[in-house]
């Protein structure tokens, strides 16, 4: 059965569509969309911790279409200025939007050059390094706490470069920050002469943060029109409305295929997308997992997946194709699940531009997911146990000047192959590499990944550490259990020290360490959760090990 909702996500979801057709009218008879604009924390939990003060991205399109213009002359002052390059550094929340807004749009109308760094691997550090002329960059330090460690990393070994190169009171210049009010970032910033500081509206979680500083900025800076972009996400936020009946409505239409479905064991949300869309799956995975995927439940992003044959596919997906103009890269492919029986949503988007419209409908609906599903979409507590085993690390290597020791497999196929072999209908793979990324890297990691799927059927997801941690680590410690998690580690070729303050000489530790570190704190925090884990330890021969493990 096919049905076609508010003209622009075509449904075919076959033997669902009685249940999810139910749960709407559910939705309808109870105002829950109306009590979600009212900040009615009713809607997911008895308490209101973490709910009330988590709804702020309700009103991001209005609040920041009043910003709009200081947003446009800031960018425009940094262009006149020189710069041609900036470099973000942030996790999460603060890193996927602006990557998706450099990679799907480029620099238009003579925009800067945007890249990320959110990986602690010293070789993704010194890419970084080497290859930007520090006189014509500016560097976003963005960070809602203020105190992601990851984040302070970086900064530090950016600003002691540009504070060797240009002094103390140039070097500051060349940095601005986007934070919550009362950061140590917003501290810091003041103190080293930051070129601005952004303060963000503290309600706002960091995961639905892209219609606010955290994206806007950075879409400024890449020149997006963003009268254009923040105008279509209050369109749709006007359509998402309480005012607008929940068959009309996008954002509690998909929430509730997304929540109903995964009730009933559909919980693998298969993201396809036209080429120019690919970062935005990066996006929705971290919403998704990190808002889902606790107290034994969850929703699994997969994302980037290559399509295999529709026939290999397992009765727990539900496939997501966003459609881009007139792209139909994946529509015969959807036709086809479709008529396997696999339920399937096609989201129509006419350009580029209605990301903006996408953002706040994809919040909306999980929020409405996690109300079906009787969660809090807005906490993450399985989060904090990775950063205390990684925290448990690094003071052990304060104190020995080792790491402790960690089991490590045989780098062989056999061994990979008997790993997944225990996997149970409803399982997930999940490939987490605490490596450099590299093309070389990605194409061996992705063969890797279409291998497994073939041969076992499940579904299979990538992460880059500590990158995933900010964004489904969360779920891999929170969910029923079902994942069977690939550790991938490997050693410097050329570390990196991370100065102990901005300014200091002095490091007590390096990049590679860290890294190490949270690699091991998470694989911890895995098993401390019973999850089942295997930790491959590749060397400084990263795509050697993986050729071993592809049989080539």
């Amino acid at each position: 059965m096919s049905s076609n909702y508010d003209g622009g996500i075509m449904a075919q979801l076959g033997q669902y569509e009685t249940a999810v057709s139910h749960a709407l009218q559910s939705l309808q008879d109870n105002n829950i969309i109306g009590r979600i604009w009212d900040h009615d924390h009713t809607v997911w939990a008895d308490s209101p911790d973490e709910i009330t003060n988590r709804l702020g991205w309700l009103h991001s399109p209005d609040e920041m279409a009043e910003q709009i213009g200081d947003l446009t002359a800031f960018a425009q002052t940094i262009q006149e200025e020189g710069y041609t390059d900036v470099l973000l550094l942030g996790m999460g929340g603060s890193s996927l939007a602006p990557e998706l807004f450099a990679n799907a749009f480029g620099p238009v109308r003579d925009g800067l050059n945007l890249a990320v760094l959110d990986s602690t691997d010293p070789g993704a550090v010194l890419v970084q390094a080497q290859r930007l002329d520090l006189s014509r960059t500016l560097f976003v330090v963005a960070t809602k706490s203020g105190g992601t460690a990851e984040t302070l990393s970086f900064f530090k070994f950016f600003y002691n470069r540009a504070l060797a190169q240009f002094g103390a009171e140039e070097a500051g210049r060349h940095f601005v920050a986007i934070t919550d009010p009362g950061s140590k970032l917003e501290k810091m910033a003041a103190d080293l002469q930051f070129r601005r500081t952004f303060l963000n509206n503290p309600n706002i979680g960091g995961r639905y943060s892209v219609l606010s500083y955290f994206g806007l900025l950075p879409a400024a800076l890449v020149g997006l029109d963003l009268t254009e972009l923040v105008g279509r996400a209050q369109q749709a936020a006007a359509n998402c409305g309480p005012d607008t009946a929940v068959t009309d409505n996008q954002g509690a239409f998909l929430g509730t295929v997304m929540g109903i479905l995964a009730e009933q064991g559909i919980d693998k949300l298969t993201l396809l997308a036209s080429p120019d869309l690919a970062n935005f799956g990066d996006w929705v995975e971290q919403l998704v997992a990190e808002s889902t995927g606790k107290a034994g439940k969850g929703i699994l992003p997969v994302v980037g997946e290559p399509v295999v044959g529709t026939a290999l596919y397992g009765e727990d997906r539900l496939f997501v194709y966003l459609q881009l103009g007139n792209d139909i890269s994946h529509l015969a492919a959807i036709d086809q699940l479709a008529a396997l029986g696999h339920p399937t949503l096609t989201i129509a988007l006419g350009d580029l531009y209605d990301l903006g419209g996408q953002f706040f409908v994809w919040e909306l609906a999980t929020a409405v997911a996690s109300h079906h599903l009787q969660i809090n979409p807005f906490d993450q507590p399985d989060v904090e146990s990775a950063k205390v085993q990684a925290r448990r690390m690094m003071a052990a290597y304060e104190e020995t000047g080792q790491l402790p020791e960690s089991e490590s497999a045989p780098i062989t196929r056999d061994t990979l192959t008997d790993f997944v072999a225990q996997a149970q209908p409803g399982d997930y793979v999940a490939l987490q590499a605490f490596v450099q990324p590299t093309a070389e890297t990605d194409e061996q990691l992705q063969r890797l990944r279409v291998g497994l799927c073939e041969g076992s059927g499940l579904a299979t997801t990538l992460g880059y550490g500590p990158r995933f941690l900010h964004s489904t680590g969360q779920l891999h410690k929170g969910d029923g259990g079902n994942g069977l998690f690939i550790q991938f580690t490997s050693d410097a070729v050329q570390d990196v020290g991370i100065p102990d303050e901005p300014g200091s000489e002095e490091s007590a530790v390096s990049f590679n360490t860290l890294k190490l570190a949270q690699a091991l704190g998470d694989a911890q925090a895995l098993r401390d959760e019973n999850r089942r884990l295997i930790r491959f330890h590749l060397g400084t021969d990263v795509n050697g090990g993986l050729a071993k493990l592809l049989g080539d």
